[in-house]
């Protein structure tokens, strides 16, 4: 029998309607300014409602499209926000369902990471959105593909970058994080904390909070590993919530970055 993850937040951070939701998902792509440039090895995108981020996590996933059958295995890294874990978790399902249609995990991926001490905590799992907000974006531009999702919770940098090496691959492996920025400052508080951290990736530097970044530490870990592959990191967008949609007292933080 087929173990499904079932949409924890269709209808209430992006349509519930899968005609919507593509309706949606595909403006934001087209409306992406896309610059020519060699194919991602590592992308870092935002997890809020659409409304808020889909816009600026749409400038990373529009450059996926020219690579749409390039790209076989996505390894999925996000922060966990409802049920804690200790260190990193992989998911026991066999399938991630969107109203878009459902996504492979890749089961032997899992595998091997659940031999080198990663276990299966479908709690964190359930319910996490960070993981969930990627997949119609990577259903929209890519070709048929697995995912190796891994909620990160209180793990070093060093373990999420050794995560990574297991599964870096070649070409056919793309790897996505997940994170927001500040959350909750004013305005233009928000543009310096930021602008701050934004300078910290492009210099590779790990000295990254979770005030900083709700996914500080599995970006910390992309950081170790890009540099070691000498990856080249560009910034492609950072805004915030009162930018795209709301009032500009209390905001969160949204950036796109690509590494290749």
């Amino acid at each position: 029998m087929t173990v499904v993850r079932e949409p924890a937040v269709a209808g209430q951070f992006y349509p519930e309607d899968p005609g919507e939701l593509r309706t949606l998902v595909d403006r934001f792509l087209e409306e992406a300014v896309i610059r020519n440039q060699e194919a991602p090895k590592a992308l870092i995108a935002p997890h809020a409602g659409y409304v808020y981020s889909g816009a600026v996590a749409a400038t990373a996933y529009a450059r996926l499209s020219a690579y749409r059958d390039v790209y076989r295995r996505v390894v999925l890294l996000g922060p966990c926000h409802r049920v804690p874990v200790v260190g990193m978790a992989v998911s026991g399902a066999d399938v991630f369902r969107t109203p878009l249609g459902d996504v492979p995990v890749d089961r032997e991926a899992v595998a091997v990471l659940e031999k080198k001490g990663i276990r299966v905590f479908e709690p964190s799992h359930q319910y996490e959105h960070s993981l969930e907000v990627q997949l119609p974006f990577l259903q929209a531009v890519l070709g048929e593909f697995s995912i190796v999702p891994v909620v990160v919770g209180e793990a070093r940098p060093q373990a999420v970058a050794n995560l990574l090496e297991t599964l870096w691959g070649g070409p056919e492996t793309l790897i996505v994080f997940s994170s927001d920025l500040s959350h909750y400052l004013h305005y233009d508080e928000a543009r310096a904390q930021d602008t701050a951290t934004c300078r910290r990736i492009e210099q590779f530097d790990t000295q990254i909070g979770h005030e900083d970044a709700c996914g500080a530490t599995p970006i910390r870990g992309l950081l170790l590993a890009a540099k070691r592959h000498d990856l080249r990191v560009r910034t492609l967008d950072l805004r915030n919530s009162g930018d795209t949609e709301g009032d500009r007292d209390f905001v969160v933080g949204y950036g796109a970055w690509v590494f290749a």
